[in-house]
């Protein structure tokens, strides 16, 4: 029986993925939130596959664990930066560091993120998950543009999640100041964000020869919301561990859409891990989307300048 289009992604989830045996050798990738779970999982396929490691880490000690346990057992060139994603002015420092290093980058997957049960805020005084994972991705991404045009063909991919379908996103109070903060949808929100200006990315750079390109990695263990006190700890450690996936698939489908040559070209697509679905609809609405887009830019403009 086929699902209705809003719930065909619980059909899609259930289906074979997708696997490549393409290699990434020498490939400048840079990826956030690599010391656990899918970040980890997406880190390790890429050194598998021959890539050029350039991480960002808010841990140099977990870090550093990671970049030696890549580079002893692949045998890749592994950096770490060092970067507090809650803090927009680590980001940009990062964010100078790397592209003054690496003048061509092939690959940029944004996949740092945070889940709070409660209301918390930035040193910017934005909502915590919408800064983490939105405003601090889309800074990123504008600030290595260039650089990964220079590195064309190269891919964007953005991190998402199917919570997204649980709606949350307002443009007029995007930092939960006048509505109840419920932490599933504040986290469905900053995702929806995210796939709104990861959709201007793809129409914006149509003729640069870069993709970007959303996906959700799958149902799986974790560390995320584990900042969340002893009792979400718990929960999550022994009740909510048993129904999720090993995040070894979650770092297989990700390398697929990074690594597959048949992708090559494809742009502003959404992904159930391997497979293409469409997202929730007010997710793509192009108005909105650059609406989100224009209010991204000005929450970040004062780090997109131009100095160190």
């Amino acid at each position: 029986m086929k699902l209705p289009e809003e719930l065909q992604y619980i059909q899609n989830s259930l289906k074979p993925q997708k696997t490549t045996d393409a290699r990434v050798d020498g490939k400048v990738c840079v990826i956030s939130g690599t010391t656990s779970g899918v970040g980890y999982q997406a880190a390790k396929r890429l050194a598998q596959g021959g890539a050029h490691l350039v991480m960002i880490n808010r841990s140099r000690e977990k870090g550093q664990r990671v970049q030696a346990e890549l580079t002893e057992n692949f045998g890749v060139q592994v950096d770490l930066f060092i970067a507090d994603f809650q803090e927009l002015a680590e980001v940009q420092q990062a964010a100078f560091e790397i592209r003054e290093k690496y003048p061509q980058i092939h690959l940029l997957i944004n996949n740092a993120g945070v889940f709070n049960r409660r209301r918390r805020r930035t040193p910017d005084g934005h909502e915590m998950t919408y800064g983490v994972i939105h405003l601090a991705s889309f800074l990123l991404t504008r600030l290595l543009i260039d650089n990964l045009i220079h590195g064309a063909p190269a891919r964007v991919l953005y991190i998402s999640s199917e919570a997204h379908r649980f709606g949350g996103f307002s443009i007029k109070d995007p930092n939960w100041h006048k509505r109840p903060y419920v932490g599933l949808w504040a986290y469905g929100a900053a995702k929806i964000a995210q796939i709104h200006t990861a959709q201007v990315f793809a129409e914006r750079y149509s003729d640069s020869d870069v993709t970007f390109n959303i996906l959700h990695p799958g149902a799986v263990r974790t560390n995320i919301g584990m900042n969340n006190g002893f009792l979400y700890r718990i929960y999550s450690r022994y009740v909510l561990h048993w129904f999720l996936k090993d995040p070894v698939s979650s770092g297989e489908a990700i390398y697929y859409l990074a690594a597959d040559p048949s992708l090559e070209g494809v742009t502003g697509r959404f992904y159930n891990q391997t497979i293409e679905e469409k997202p929730a609809w007010y997710a793509v609405k192009p108005d909105l989307s650059e609406a989100v887009w224009q209010q991204s830019e000005d929450f970040v403009q004062p780090y997109l300048e131009e100095t160190l």
